[in-house]
């Protein structure tokens, strides 16, 4: 190893350059975990949600949901109100708030009773894979808190918790599924190409990165203000549609 100039010469050594200390990204995921999003995030991830439209299967038959261009404007609309709510309850859990206070909070949020059955359908499947994935006693401890299910937010920013991300993963991860899930039913609703479809999630890909940091700064409100911080972005017609699709005697997706 090389001598700094001047100490072979006996002129005095120059003053050692302080070595810039690593500050961690606040709350996001280590370099190690973050394949863990690709994990969670991964359609293929055994969590149930395959067997939900997200509202799409309702919208479909209204004739709401046709051809890509419909399809964009319906995810659009359902990322910037229940997409956000979800990705902040998720990105609260996340960060370590009350998950059961979460669980209520989700409660208050979702007025539609067939989407608080499919919420917590959805988070008790989620657990489920979630436990035999990433082990985490705080995914168990809610799971003997919440036998029936705890809503599929909380449950999805506990799994991120355990498996090493942080808030910001854990809204992105929740803004994804909000939006992937209608996506994938309407390519089987409508026989729609899927490059199409795909085409869509493509295009909302910066508002679902706008739509996740919104969700991960007011999980940080939440930690000391409680939450009531947290947005509560409604979609009425999704509720409407959920209550009209819960009573169809036939039906290809559960919600």
């Amino acid at each position: 190893m090389g001598l700094p100039h001047g100490v072979l010469d006996g002129a005095p050594a120059p003053a050692a350059v302080p070595v810039p200390v690593p500050v961690p990204a606040p709350a996001s995921a280590s370099a190690g975990a973050r394949a863990a999003l690709l994990v969670l995030a991964d359609g293929r991830f055994p969590a149930g949600g395959h067997a939900h439209s997200g509202g799409a299967e309702a919208a479909v038959r209204a004739g709401r949901i046709h051809d890509a261009r419909t399809l964009e404007e319906f995810c659009r609309g359902r990322l910037h109100t229940a997409g956000l709510t979800a990705a902040a309850l998720a990105a609260a859990a996340a960060a370590g708030a009350d998950p059961l206070g979460l669980d209520d909070a989700a409660d208050a949020r979702t007025p539609a009773p067939a989407l608080r059955t499919a919420a917590r359908r959805l988070g008790r499947q989620l657990m489920r894979a979630a436990r035999a994935t990433w082990p985490s006693p705080e995914l168990d401890a809610l799971a003997a808190a919440r036998p029936r299910g705890a809503h599929q937010p909380v449950v999805l920013g506990l799994a991120a918790r355990a498996a090493g991300l942080g808030p910001p993963d854990a809204a992105l991860a929740a803004g994804h599924e909000t939006v992937s899930g209608a996506t994938t039913a309407a390519v089987r609703l409508l026989g729609l190409d899927p490059f199409d479809a795909t085409a869509v999630l493509a295009r909302l890909a910066p508002e679902l990165d706008h739509v996740a940091a919104r969700a991960a700064e007011a999980a940080r409100r939440a930690l000391s203000e409680g939450p009531d911080a947290l947005p509560a972005a409604s979609a009425p017609l999704l509720d409407l549609m959920a209550e009209q699709h819960a009573a169809w005697p036939v039906r290809l997706f559960a919600s």
